[in-house]
């Protein structure tokens, strides 16, 4: 069993966040304070390679967070998968291109999650999930 590494504590004065739920085609996109521990869903970005980055760039300047939180897919025992990695690079490059601090966040479920929970558009519902999985975390 793999896992998470041990995220770095997450300072007091970061209070708003950005979640993504990374995909190939797809990423979910959900923003999130401290204060309310609550996320709301943001329009999913759908595009792939530099052209993702352009729109997280966007989404970075209109709601200038404290810091990024990724969704990482593990299988349900804890064994990392192709979509492990991709999203633990995925998140290596928010924090190289962008200059914030990333915090990782165990994604088992959280589609299966939105889905059953009716959502309109999943990878959204899921970097809410996510994000307010992370908050709920937080002291």
């Amino acid at each position: 069993m793999t896992g998470l590494p041990v995220q770095p504590a997450v300072p007091a004065h970061f209070q708003t966040f950005l979640a993504f739920d990374f995909g190939l085609k797809r990423t979910g996109v959900a923003t999130g304070n401290r204060m309310l521990r609550s996320a709301t869903p943001q329009t999913t970005i759908k595009a792939e390679g530099d052209a993702r980055f352009v729109q997280v760039a966007q989404r970075i300047k209109e709601w200038q967070p404290d810091a990024i939180v990724i969704g990482v897919p593990y299988h349900p025992d804890g064994a990392s998968h192709e979509n492990t990695e991709r999203a633990l690079k995925f998140g290596r490059q928010l924090r190289g291109r962008f200059g914030l601090q990333v915090f990782e966040v165990d994604e088992r479920y959280s589609t299966t999650e939105a889905i059953a929970g009716g959502a309109k558009d999943a990878d959204a519902a899921s970097a809410c999930i996510i994000l307010e999985q992370f908050l709920r975390s937080l002291p």
